[in-house]
């Protein structure tokens, strides 16, 4: 029996030592851990390959870039009808299609248009039968007059002749002839005046009448030349380039599909243009932060998405004097300023719409010691760079205070603290992965 509990009491105690054993070990791995993480944070070790840059000594070159389209310095624009209201488009051409002088290019549903044209010219017709019978009427009616001034005169005539008998008849006689003959000429020029008061009377009718019968004729001419309106034809050969339909969708007016065939089109609407090629511009915004950078006259160089093999050049042409509020953002709008690139020379692929992407240099500083931007932290308010220790690509890096001075291009100006010929890193080395 004892020799039983012995060795139960051993095996006991040798679970017991292996478990002092597993929590000792712990205890030193927890402890490494932990004495590594308050380690010096100047010198790290990645273990992670971490980019890095040589710093170098150069020229800090500030540049703007813009975002902007090919854009024609003189077009044709082709407008929607402007007292057609809201129209339909029925044919349209392509954009980007050649056209000659006279051809089509729009054709705008004129059913609307021709239903009220349809209605003038019943008006008109209404207007011109009016006439017509007010005129017979009045020809009939002066006819008449005409018969009774010829009968009264006629009256008269006879009743003079009767009345130079006086002498040899009696005297009583003798004065009614004289009085017979005042009557006929009074009764004469009694006619005399209905005839011209009803002469009077017809022509002012008439004129009225005629009146509306000229505002239907205008009436009618005005909507024979809306109908006209409604066929658009090229006014000079060109190329087609479709302007947006803003009413068709977009964020704040951009992006807006252009006009197609069954949209619907508003009065003065710019549907299309001709634009001159041999005159293009670049058209751009200007931030106003950096409206006081650039000045008329700055080379530009760009680069036409559509066009990879070309680097264009030119010239800032025209900056706008004044800023206009730009929606295209979002909320709050910003303000921003139209700039204009003349370019100094052109190539047989560029298109209006074209988007451009433009670089301005606006400043040049020589001899300075140079890092890319990627390369400076923020540590506690301090500007630092983290300098690689050793060969290239051993992952061990630095900590160093720096004084910066100008920025752009993507590069920083080391005014202190940094030499040229030394690699820094371009991603923060002590960032939790």
């Amino acid at each position: 029996m004892l020799g039983n509990n012995s060795s139960i009491w051993y095996r006991r105690r040798g679970t017991i030592i292996v478990v002092g054993l597993l929590l000792v070990a712990g205890a030193v791995v927890a402890y490494m851990r932990w004495f590594g993480s308050r380690g010096d944070a100047s010198t790290v070790s990645a273990a992670t390959a971490i980019p890095s840059a040589e710093v170098i000594r150069g020229e800090l070159v500030d540049i703007v870039e813009l975002r902007g389209q090919i854009r024609p310095l003189h077009s044709v624009d082709l407008l929607a009808p402007p007292d057609a209201g809201a129209i339909q488009i029925l044919k349209l051409v392509k954009d980007g299609d050649t056209v000659k002088k006279g051809d089509v290019v729009i054709v705008f549903d004129p059913s609307t248009i021709q239903m009220t044209l349809n209605q003038r010219s019943s008006d008109l017709k209404q207007a011109e039968a009016q006439v017509d019978d007010a005129r017979a009427k009045q020809k009939l009616a002066e006819q008449q007059d005409l018969t009774d001034l010829q009968k009264a005169n006629y009256d008269v005539e006879r009743a003079k002749l009767d009345a130079s008998q006086a002498e040899i008849l009696s005297q009583i006689d003798g004065e009614e002839k004289k009085l017979a003959l005042a009557d006929a000429e009074q009764k004469a020029k009694q006619v005399q005046q209905k005839l011209d008061s009803d002469r009077a009377s017809n022509k002012a009718d008439l004129s009225n009448i005629d009146q509306k019968r000229k505002k239907a004729q205008l009436d009618v001419q005005h909507y024979e030349d809306a109908v006209s309106r409604l066929t658009i034809h090229a006014p000079a050969d060109g190329m087609v380039h479709l302007m947006p339909n803003w009413r068709a969708g977009g964020n704040f007016g951009q992006n807006a599909p252009p006009f197609k065939e069954g949209d619907r089109a508003w009065p003065m609407a710019g549907i299309a243009q001709l634009p001159d090629l041999s005159a293009l511009r670049i058209t751009a915004h200007l931030d106003e932060e950096d409206r006081g950078r650039l000045h008329a006259g700055e080379t530009v160089s760009a680069r036409v998405d559509a066009v990879t093999d070309m680097e264009f050049t030119g010239t800032v042409a025209d900056i706008s004097p004044l800023a206009k509020i730009d929606f295209s953002g979002g909320w709050p709008p910003v303000k921003n300023f139209d700039l204009v690139v003349a370019l100094d020379h052109l190539d047989p692929r560029l298109r209006v719409g074209m988007s451009v992407t433009e670089r301005i240099a606006v400043q040049r500083i020589p001899n300075v010691i140079l890092v890319p931007s990627e390369a400076l932290f923020t540590r506690n308010g301090r500007d630092v760079v983290y300098v690689e220790q050793g060969a290239k690509g051993s992952n061990n890096f630095n900590e160093r205070d720096v004084v910066i001075g100008h920025r752009g291009g993507g590069q920083i100006e080391i005014r202190g603290g940094l030499q040229p010929g030394v690699r820094v890193a371009l991603k923060d080395p002590v960032a939790k992965p």
